[in-house]
C-alpha cells in the first residue's frame, strides 16, 4: 500500500539581517513550532554572531544548522514555492496571502517551500520580492502595523505547525492521573463526611447513591495534587471551628490518607 510524503518543513530565509539578536529569537520562534531549517542572506554582522545564542534561548539546534548565502535567489534554488513576507506590494502583481492560506498551500502541494522575511528596518526590497510566487501579508492593525522580526517569523511558523500534527502537552499528560488507592482513599473521605450527615437515606437508595458518587469522583481523572488539594478541603469542612481567641493550635495542612 502505497502512502503520499508529508510535504517538506517549509525553510526560514532572512534576508540581510542585522542583529544578531533578532536572528536567535527567529530560531527560538521556529523550534517552538517545529521548523529547524534557517537560510542567512547576508547577514549585516556576519556569521555566526555571538548575540544570538542567548536570544534563542536553547534553540542551539536552529542556529548550528544555518546556512549563509549571498543572495536570495541562491538561498531559495531548491525551493519550488517561495513566498515573501511583506506588508505592501511594492509595485509587484503576486498573489497576497495570509499566513493561514500560506501554510494551507505548504501542506497542500509538493517540493520544497520557504519563507522569506526581509531586514528590520525596511524589509524586502522590490527585486527580494520578485524573487517570490506569492506574497504573505498578515493582517494588521492600519494605524500601528509594526511588527519585529521574530513576531513576523513566529506568525507563519505556528500557522504552519497547525496543519503539522503538533500537540501542546496538557496539565493531564504532564500530572498522570492518580493511582486507584488515591482515589479509594478519597471517595472514602468523602462517604464518612457524608454518612453521619444523613446523605446516604433511605438505606433502600444507598447502594445508588454511593455508586453514583463514585462514578462523579472518579469521571474527570484527576492527578495525585488533585486528590490531594480535595481531600485537604474536605478535612477542613471536618474541623470543629473553635472560637476566636481560645488559644487553640492553629490547624495544620492535613495528611494524605
Amino acid at each position: 500500500m502505497s502512502t503520499t510524503p508529508a510535504p517538506a518543513r517549509p525553510v526560514i530565509v532572512l534576508v540581510r539581517p542585522q542583529l544578531g539578536e533578532n536572528i536567535g529569537k527567529a530560531a527560538r520562534a521556529m523550534l517552538n513550532f517545529g521548523l529547524t531549517e534557517l537560510r542567512l542572506v547576508s547577514p549585516r554582522d556576519g556569521w555566526p554572531n555571538p548575540s544570538a545564542g542567548p536570544a534563542a534561548a536553547g534553540a542551539d539546534v536552529v542556529l548550528e544548522r544555518a546556512a549563509v548565502f549571498e543572495t536570495l535567489a541562491e538561498a531559495v534554488a531548491d525551493c519550488a514555492h517561495v513566498y515573501a513576507t511583506t506588508v505592501r506590494k511594492r509595485g509587484v502583481t503576486k498573489p497576497v496571502l495570509t499566513p493561514a492560506e500560506a501554510s494551507a498551500e505548504v501542506h497542500g502541494q509538493p517540493g520544497r517551500s520557504a519563507f522569506v522575511f526581509g531586514p528590520e528596518r525596511s524589509g524586502l526590497e522590490t527585486d527580494d520580492v520578485a524573487l517570490a510566487r506569492a506574497i504573505i501579508t498578515v493582517p494588521i492593525n492600519p494605524e500601528f502595523g509594526s511588527l519585529n522580526l521574530a513576531q513576523a517569523v513566529i506568525l507563519c511558523a505556528y500557522e504552519w505547525s497547525k496543519g503539522a500534527a503538533l500537540v501542546q502537552p496538557t496539565v493531564e499528560e504532564l500530572l498522570p492521573p492518580a493511582p486507584q488507592d488515591e482515589l479509594e482513599g478519597m471517595i472514602a473521605q468523602f462517604e464518612a463526611l457524608l454518612e453521619p450527615r444523613g446523605y446516604f437515606r433511605p438505606p433502600s437508595r444507598a447502594a445508588a447513591t454511593r455508586r453514583t458518587l463514585r462514578n462523579m469522583l472518579t469521571k474527570p481523572g484527576w492527578n495525585h495534587l488533585e486528590v490531594r488539594t480535595m481531600r485537604g478541603v474536605l478535612s477542613a469542612l471536618e474541623r470543629r471551628i473553635e472560637p476566636a481567641g481560645d488559644g487553640g493550635t492553629p490547624p495544620t495542612e492535613p495528611e494524605e490518607g
